[in-house]
């Protein structure tokens, strides 16, 4: 067993070894190689015999490698002290001389690191999955290492071989005259390389040894490879970087956000089809739901289901429209704020603060009930409790857009009293967005650090509400001294141009929006702030604004819509359809009777009738749960059933948000208001 296994090791030597001499002398190795494996045509002498010359080759390539490398020393020092050349031609001559010592060091390296490799895989034990794992993880990371070198090594020979050109160009261009063409050509180019050497980030070198950064083997795929071919040489098709897309081995795609040339402009192809798509087939959809008595947004939602990956597949760009699609809620938010005066929010300020946390504090209180009685662990009932506790804003905001407040006077209205317990519920998603990064510690955390977890939880709470002191402060500052002038100015301005109006105004939302999310508020609150502080300068300027804000929000909204159905999995949907139809029932029917017996202690007596609708508008699921589950799943609180689970039961409750909310107008608003609110 001792002479096979050091026959094998020294088998696996001799491969790189036969590499290393020439292509046919390892080809020989290699069937000879085989033959022993197999122990076919030799015998112990004809062994030992080869083990032996593999040996001396090995030991003769070493010995040559260090007689190349004194060469290579020499050859350093003589270039150093030669007085005939140029600094730069010495650095250059140099760089490469150490380009090949470093490649041959680690080809040396290569070898005696399969050895070590082959050694610890044989001193293991076969039946160790554990073992097995640790020694390809180990190889992975060796793999690496060698690959990131090697490209290395790679981009130093082309800048090599750059340099080289150049040096040629410049001894031909000193033996004959130019012209004066020539010459400004010439410092055109000269200018453009000190211009690529300012502009350009070495990203990869600066970031490669940053805490928690990792090396990984990825996929590169070509834009369009009928491009690629009629390129006229192999060179141009290296440097035509195009728009690859990036696979990693946990099948994430990666489209290129910044390149290394910054002087060639460039655009994101498929995140362009992906809208162009998203926007022809809203239409359609968008008609059959008008037709048949559904809101457009669901139209929309549609519209990202056939296009997402449980239809076509054909939105290769999810993350970009995603990303687009957060600014139909800013703007929607804004448009809502816009219609919600200071002087409505100053009304139902009370309600809009004890509401929603009232009915958080008992969705909360059920779900550790449930959780105990089905043994779920206490961080996960948190969290689902908290995502069915929050409600969807812009859905709500769709169902009161244009709708009548001829309420009497001295009552609420009812859509003042839904806004602003939606408001504080988006204020809440930012606080717990704030406190997961507990909520993922408490998961692994003991009984003795329970206190410390619960007093962190305390003192995030506590920065939150300084947060929001500092917020609603700046906006007194802001409504009371520079948001007059700052309107009058850019409505003298943009006389007979509303470019510069619609730019002032989404101006103003990104600055609200900023200083919100810099407090560690949610951006939503700021957009939602941004409005109600531009409504108050009256009610011509809102009229104004809305009417050039709103197509912007139109559109934007589709892509938000849209992006929500590209997480709607139908067919999951319906193989868990009766399981899911009770989850969502009870989830809405809870909602419903936690916000009736809120508002029903809250709410004066003589606007308890509002309770019903307010209620109706509350009974269902927020669209932020897909990043709350998104976020939780990744960090393990919760399993990939349970994710799933609440995506549908999320779907399915914004579906049945409508008819709820067609009841509930039915049974309490007036006629006249009914036909608007609907």
């Amino acid at each position: 067993m001792k002479a096979t296994g050091f026959i094998s090791l020294w088998t696996l030597v001799s491969l790189p070894c036969g590499q290393l001499v020439n292509p046919a002398e390892h080809e020989d190795v290699v069937k000879h190689a085989i033959k022993l494996h197999r122990g076919k045509g030799a015998v112990i002498t004809q062994r030992r015999q080869w083990v032996l010359e593999s040996c001396r080759k090995l030991s003769g390539l070493l010995r040559q490698k260090n007689v190349v490398l004194n060469k290579l020393k020499n050859a350093i020092r003589a270039v150093e002290k030669d007085a005939g050349l140029s600094d730069e031609e010495k650095l250059f001559q140099v760089h490469t001389f150490e380009i090949f010592q470093k490649e041959l060091n680690e080809s040396e390296n290569s070898v005696f690191q399969a050895i070590h490799g082959l050694q610890r895989a044989l001193q293991g034990d076969y039946k160790d999955v554990v073992n097995m794992k640790e020694s390809s993880r180990q190889r992975l990371e060796a793999l690496r290492e060698a690959a990131i070198k090697e490209e290395m090594e790679y981009v130093e020979l082309l800048a090599a071989e750059k340099h080289q050109v150049e040096a040629l160009k410049n001894m031909q261009h000193q033996n004959k005259s130019l012209s004066m063409l020539d010459e400004i050509l010439e410092d055109v180019r000269k200018a453009a390389d000190r211009l690529e050497e300012e502009i350009e980030e070495h990203a990869f070198d600066d970031n490669k040894s940053v805490r928690g950064v990792n090396f990984e083997a990825v996929l590169r795929v070509e834009e369009d490879e009928a491009n690629s071919k009629r390129n006229a040489s192999k060179r141009e098709v290296e440097d035509d970087l195009g728009l690859s897309m990036l696979i990693d081995s946990q099948n994430n795609q990666y489209i290129l956000t910044k390149p290394r040339d910054s002087t060639i402009p460039r655009a994101d192809h498929h995140f362009i089809k992906d809208i162009v798509t998203i926007g022809m087939l809203s239409l359609p959809c968008g008609w059959l739901c008008t037709t048949i008595g559904l809101p457009t947004m669901f139209g929309y939602i549609i519209c990202g289901v056939l296009l997402g990956p449980s239809g076509l597949n054909s939105i290769k760009s999810i993350v970009q429209v995603e990303t687009l699609g957060e600014f139909g809620v800013f703007f929607t938010l804004f448009l809502v704020g816009l219609e919600f005066s200071p002087e409505r929010l100053r009304k139902v300020w009370k309600i809009s603060l004890q509401g929603p946390c009232y009915m958080t504090v008992l969705m909360i209180a059920f779900g550790l009930l449930w959780g105990h009685l089905l043994q779920i662990r206490p961080t996960q009932s948190v969290f689902i409790s908290t995502c069915l506790s929050l409600s969807s804003t812009p859905l709500v905001s769709r169902f009161l857009a244009g709708s009548v407040r001829g309420d009497k006077e001295g009552d609420i209205d009812y859509s003042s009293v839904l806004l602003g317990m939606l408001v504080m519920q988006d204020v809440q998603l930012g606080l717990f967005i704030a406190v997961m990064p507990t909520l993922i510690q408490a998961g692994v955390s003991t009984y003795s650090s329970v206190f410390k977890e619960i007093l962190r939880i305390l003192i995030l709470i506590g920065q939150i509400l300084f947060s929001l002191a500092a917020v609603f402060l700046l906006c007194l500052v802001i409504k009371t001294y520079l948001i007059g002038p700052y309107y009058r100015k850019l409505h003298a301005e943009s006389k007979g141009n509303k470019e510069i109006l619609i730019l002032g105004i989404t101006a103003f939302i990104f600055l609200m929006l900023t200083i919100t999310e810099l407090l560690d508020v949610s951006m939503e609150l700021g957009c939602f702030l941004a409005g109600a502080l531009i409504s108050s300068q009256g009610h011509m300027v809102s009229e104004e604004i809305m009417a050039c804000i709103e197509p912007i929000r139109d559109f934007l909204a589709i892509i938000f819509f849209a992006s929500i159905g590209l997480h709607v999995f139908p067919t999951f949907v319906i193989y868990e359809l009766t399981v899911l139809l009770f989850l969502t029932l009870s989830v809405v029917i809870m909602k419903f009777v936690l916000a009736v017996l809120v508002l029903s202690l809250i709410l004066p007596k003589t606007s308890q009738y509002i309770k019903w609708i307010v209620s109706a508008g509350l009974a269902q699921v927020s669209e932020f749960s897909f990043v709350l589950g998104s976020r939780a799943r990744r960090a393990g609180i919760i399993s990939r059933e349970v994710y799933l689970l609440i995506l549908s039961v999320t779907t399915l409750s914004l579906l049945l948000a409508p008819a709820l909310w067609r009841a509930a107008i039915m049974k309490c608003v007036p006629r006249p208001e009914r036909r608007s609110s609907t």
